[in-house]
């Protein structure tokens, strides 16, 4: 089977330009200084390169031509997270073996350990290859305005690749982490849109909402539950996974009520989600429900890049990403909460 581009020109030239670098995006997080041995490295390599490029001639395929600088975009949301983080270290721990060290504590306690490997590099590879989600407005004389953000394709985990947990934390340590590494936080508008533009939107798995809901041995099993659904999806981890996990977020209402946490979404199958903007429990609250997606603090207004906290003080900016309109000081009120 063979495939031609449906552009000619500029077009395809740019495309072609485009793809290269989307692919050695990828090739950068996944194989710079990495401890699998060559021979297997090359194998794996040689998998990623193809399945890359399918993807690339897929959206190719389709006949749409991507809009001015969207594959660099693409490119640039990619390597965003790369050195964001340190890198893991060979001896880092596994996700079941750290759940195992930390299956007695709750709260604050856990959260500081979790923010401290989160923050160490004991991450997993996929995570820091971020996802582009566009989200559409208009600006000043009804002008056609895509801001473009690059976000985690799924939530902050412990571990690695094979073998990692998706952590709850309260408000602090996910503020933490986020203003230590120079990201933000999704706005609920954010949300709705990473869930609409998902690969692969998982269907919610609520559990029974008991005393243990908290407890680490909760979100280990819910952890479990959603691997499941990822394995009998057959995604690759890369794609822009949603509908797991609540998210917490960044609201005004964090000012205006202060010491609780903001949280949202978990939708269901029809984009509705589970749970409404609440600001009802105390910013350290954590359950299995609740989940971290970082977002980086460079966006992109249809293909050029702009300071994300910039476009959520905007007033005519802020509504597109934001449903609140705008979030005077974002990266202030970030900091504020960690």
């Amino acid at each position: 089977m063979s495939y031609e581009l449906p552009w000619t020109g500029s077009e395809q030239r740019h495309w072609q330009s485009s793809a290269c670098l989307i692919c050695s995006a990828y090739f950068k997080c996944f194989y710079r200084d990495s401890d699998i041995p060559q021979g297997m490295r090359d194998t794996m390599s040689r998998k990623t390169l193809l399945a890359c490029l399918l993807g690339l001639i897929s959206v190719a395929h389709s006949g749409a031509a991507p809009a001015a600088g969207a594959a660099n975009v693409n490119a640039f949301c990619a390597l965003e997270a790369v050195n964001a983080f340190p890198k893991r270290l060979r001896n880092s721990q596994s996700g079941s073996s750290f759940v195992h060290e930390i299956q007695r504590l709750n709260g604050v306690a856990r959260d500081r350990v979790v923010k401290e490997q989160v923050l160490s590099g004991n991450i997993p590879d996929f995570l820091r290859v971020l996802v582009p989600v566009t989200l559409r407005g208009t600006a000043v004389g009804d002008q056609q305005v895509n801001v473009t953000i690059c976000v985690t394709p799924d939530y902050l985990a412990v571990g690695g690749d094979e073998d990692f947990v998706r952590v709850p934390m309260g408000l602090s340590a996910a503020a933490g982490i986020a203003d230590a590494i120079g990201f933000l936080l999704p706005t609920t508008r954010m949300v709705d849109a990473i869930y609409a533009q998902a690969g692969l939107r998982l269907t919610p798995k609520p559990m029974p909402p008991t005393a243990e809901m908290e407890s680490t041995s909760y979100f280990w099993r819910h952890n479990q539950t959603v691997n499941e659904q990822l394995t009998r999806s057959k995604s690759g981890r890369l794609a822009l996974t949603a509908g797991q996990k609540k998210d917490i977020v960044l609201s005004n209402r964090l000012r205006s009520k202060p010491g609780r946490v903001a949280i949202y979404g978990w939708h269901r199958e029809n984009g509705a989600p589970i749970q409404p903007l609440s600001t009802v429990h105390g910013a350290q609250y954590a359950d299995y429900s609740h989940g971290v997606r970082l977002v980086s603090s460079r966006a992109y207004i249809n293909g050029e890049p702009r300071n994300l906290a910039d476009i959520l003080q905007d007033p005519v900016l802020a509504p597109i990403v934001s449903s609140e309109g705008a979030i005077p000081a974002p990266e202030k009120l970030l900091h504020s909460l960690r």
